[in-house]
């Protein structure tokens, strides 16, 4: 096999390797997009969030692989300077980050220094092409249940009943932010929190509260139908009639939050969260991100 020959082989491996990388970052960017962004009352914005937050990833990596394929030497020290910099930029310099962060970008950019592509124009359409693709098929279904959900855009306390559970929900607010806290934040402002679900009192009221995990299981809903949730706890697993998701009466849609704290405890430092979609996770009590919130529940 003659040089030129092994360059090509090269050079079509470091194309086929980004086109892979791409399309992964756009399948997870644009599922990861509908799944906890486009919450933004202006289209511009929920654009501007999508691109920025969750395709960035997937837009240097198809920047990075066409520089590459015109320029394979600036190409190459780019994505080795990539992989060697942005763990010390996220101050994670493990060995999982440099088996899958560090170590495929620096020999992604040995393949094109030492590489060579017979035709740019197919190698660039393959880069773009492929997860442009990826993009469009894995948007479908997720744009299409966003578009369809449902939002009467009334935050006031409301009851909630079925599947067996009747409860009424906290108003926004107090009792129901839009920023993150942990759970035990959460099940302090619920205690304390005045009859009308307002204000939070000087002393402990003990009105409202965290919903268990039966509870929130079963109040979700779908088109203000209920979805039939069932809450297996020996296995910690759910089941739904009918997926819920993230619209009235229990979530507002134009919030960033996507996860409730319930009161189901599995130990003193783990507990229950639930999804909009109805899944149900454990989580650390501590943690307070700013899409993981709750809202607080009292009998009616």
């Amino acid at each position: 096999m003659n040089y030129l020959k092994k360059r090509q082989i090269l050079g079509w491996l470091a194309v086929g390797f980004s086109a892979a990388i791409a399309c992964f970052w756009a399948m997870w960017g644009i599922i990861e997009n509908f799944h906890e962004g486009w919450f933004y009352d202006s289209i511009l914005s929920n654009l501007g969030l999508m691109l920025v937050q969750y395709l960035s990833p997937l837009l240097i990596f198809v920047g990075l692989a066409l520089i590459s394929i015109f320029l394979p030497r600036i190409g190459g020290i780019s994505h080795a300077a990539l992989g060697v910099l942005l763990p010390v930029f996220l101050k994670q310099l493990n060995f999982t980050v440099i088996v899958f962060i560090t170590g495929p970008l620096v020999l992604l950019g040995l393949l094109y220094w030492f590489g060579h592509t017979s035709s740019r124009k197919a190698a660039s359409a393959l880069v773009i092409g492929l997860p442009l693709l990826m993009v469009l098929v894995c948007s479908v279904e997720p744009a299409f249940r966003v578009a369809g959900r449902v939002n009467d855009g009334n935050l006031q306390a409301r009851l909630v009943e079925g599947n067996g559970v009747r409860l009424i929900w906290a108003p926004d607010g107090v009792g129901w932010p839009s920023e993150g806290l942990n759970w035990f934040e959460a099940t302090k402002r619920c205690q304390f929190l005045d009859e009308e679900g307002q204000n939070l009192a000087s002393v402990s009221q003990n009105i409202w509260r965290l919903p268990t995990v039966e509870e929130a299981v079963g109040s979700m809903s779908r088109h203000f139908l209920n979805s039939g949730g069932a809450w297996d706890s020996q296995n910690g697993t759910t089941s739904y009639k009918t997926t819920p998701d993230k619209e009235s009466p229990l979530w507002n849609v134009h919030s960033q939050v996507i996860y409730w704290w319930t009161a189901t405890e599995l130990s003193q430092e783990n507990a229950y969260i639930i999804v909009y979609d109805g899944k149900v996770w454990p989580r650390r009590k501590e943690i307070h991100p700013n899409y993981l919130a709750f809202r607080c529940v009292k009998s009616s």
